[in-house]
């Protein structure tokens, strides 16, 4: 625990113009980035803090808020022993910085994100459906779409 709140302070510090904000909660460091700034931070997080494993990228719909989505990475270190969450907000319409240059296993993940909640990721080679099929409409993990589909089923 200690460790992770010193890592917060050394990450804060590296990296003050990117950093939003930063908590402690049950255990587990989340820092929260501008979303423009993401490749910076990840480099920084695997390169200087050892987070070399990305574990999952995932969103999730605040449709109350200005900037609606959060983009959400989990990392790992093993030589630490500890995970952190790095969390970036997107606004509908927004896109952010792939970081398949850093994590190559990013691929499928920012494209499910992209099927399920409609955020985009930029310079990502392959950004299509991953779940859904090609023509389907919508976002479903969104709040606001609807819990029938937008079609009919005979």
């Amino acid at each position: 625990m200690a460790d992770l709140a010193a890592l917060s302070e050394s990450i804060k510090s590296a990296l003050a113009d990117a950093v939003t904000g930063a908590a402690m909660a049950r255990g587990e460091l989340t820092i929260e980035v501008k979303a423009a700034d993401i490749l910076a931070v990840m480099a920084h997080l695997r390169d200087d803090a050892d987070f070399k494993i990305l574990v999952d990228l995932c969103g999730n719909d605040w449709p109350q808020r200005a900037k609606r989505f959060d983009v959400v990475y989990h990392l790992l270190s093993l030589t630490r022993n500890a995970r952190i969450r790095v969390k970036a907000q997107v606004g509908e319409g927004e896109s952010i910085p792939s970081i398949i240059s850093l994590y190559p296993a990013a691929g499928w993940f920012e494209r499910e994100t992209f099927d399920m909640y409609g955020v985009p990721f930029e310079g990502h080679p392959d950004m299509r459906r991953i779940l859904t099929d090609y023509g389907f409409s919508g976002y479903p993990l969104r709040k606001d779409f609807p819990l029938t589909g937008y079609v009919e089923l005979r």
